[in-house]
């Protein structure tokens, strides 16, 4: 007598509607989907195909990648004559490209400035309020530069610059760790307890900020010197998170990004970083 198999039960539907159909051999071919998905890198990204024209522009020093976003949005860049309009296009090389007009030069090697950047300017090619900005200060003979990071008006020290849109991209970005370390002097009461604290990271304002090391380094009555290393550099982050604890910042300096140090560099100096130590610190982060 022939034995017949009972029937296969149906797979029990799932109650996540982003789960794939068909079962176990769905979800399988989905994964394998996904995993194939992951392993090929988006073309945008690649460093041997067309890649978006933000990142070409930001390797030949235009700009940073938003920079030449704002220019396509102000329709001052153009291929062959033809305004793009695309917000990001993938090109091959940067052969045709023009920036308000005029061609745009092949990329140089990466070059790194020290700047003492004084209090009383600002961090950015113009100003609509007709402030002084870091290029009224800067030497005439000095190649195309870009700020990284920025330092508000009122703060002082260390501010590097680069004729490298991707390098200046990758020392910004947290992810990539690059420490700045200011000091603050601060009117008001603060224990060093207080600062340990942020070690752990605070919230002030619905705002989340990470991991500060903190340390008071010195007191003169109700005065202080505060140092503060981080790696976000959110917006105005060290005058916020010390105003958080009612501290009156009079006047903060940035003496380090990264392993370059302000040192005893004069008010307003600007110096090349030499390539040796250039070569080292990119191979560092990889």
């Amino acid at each position: 007598m022939t034995t017949r198999r009972p029937p296969r039960s149906a797979p029990k539907p799932s109650n996540d509607p982003g789960a794939p159909p068909g079962g176990q051999r769905g979800r399988r071919a989905a994964r394998g989907a996904a995993s194939a998905l992951k392993a090929k890198p988006a073309e945008a990204d690649r460093e041997d195909g067309p890649q978006r024209i933000a990142k070409l522009l930001a390797r030949a020093g235009i700009g940073s990648r938003r920079d030449v976003e704002r220019m396509i949005e102000e329709g001052r860049i153009a291929l062959n004559g033809q305004v793009i309009v695309q917000p990001a296009p993938l090109l091959a090389s940067i052969e045709g490209l023009t920036v308000d007009g005029n061609p745009v030069a092949k990329p140089v090697s990466t070059r790194l400035y020290r700047f003492h950047k004084p209090a009383g300017c600002i961090t950015a090619a113009r100003d609509p309020k007709g402030r002084k900005t870091i290029y009224d200060l800067l030497p005439k003979d000095l190649p195309r530069l870009m700020p990284v990071g920025r330092l508000d008006y009122n703060t002082e020290g260390l501010l590097l610059l680069t004729n490298d849109g991707e390098f200046k991209r990758q020392l910004e970005l947290p992810a990539s760790g690059v420490e700045r370390t200011y000091r603050a002097r601060a009117f008001g009461d603060i224990s060093q307890a207080q600062l340990e604290e942020l070690a752990m990271g605070i919230e002030i304002d619905g705002v989340r900020y990470g991991k500060i090391d903190a340390n008071l380094e010195r007191r003169t009555g109700r005065n202080q010197w505060v140092e503060m290393t981080l790696t976000e550099g959110k917006n105005r982050e060290v005058r916020k998170v010390l105003e958080h604890f009612g501290l009156q910042v009079s006047r903060l300096i940035r003496t380090r990004y990264g392993v370059f140090e302000l040192g005893d560099m004069p008010l307003g100096a600007v110096d090349v970083v030499p390539r040796d130590e250039l070569f080292k610190f990119r191979r560092h982060l990889g």
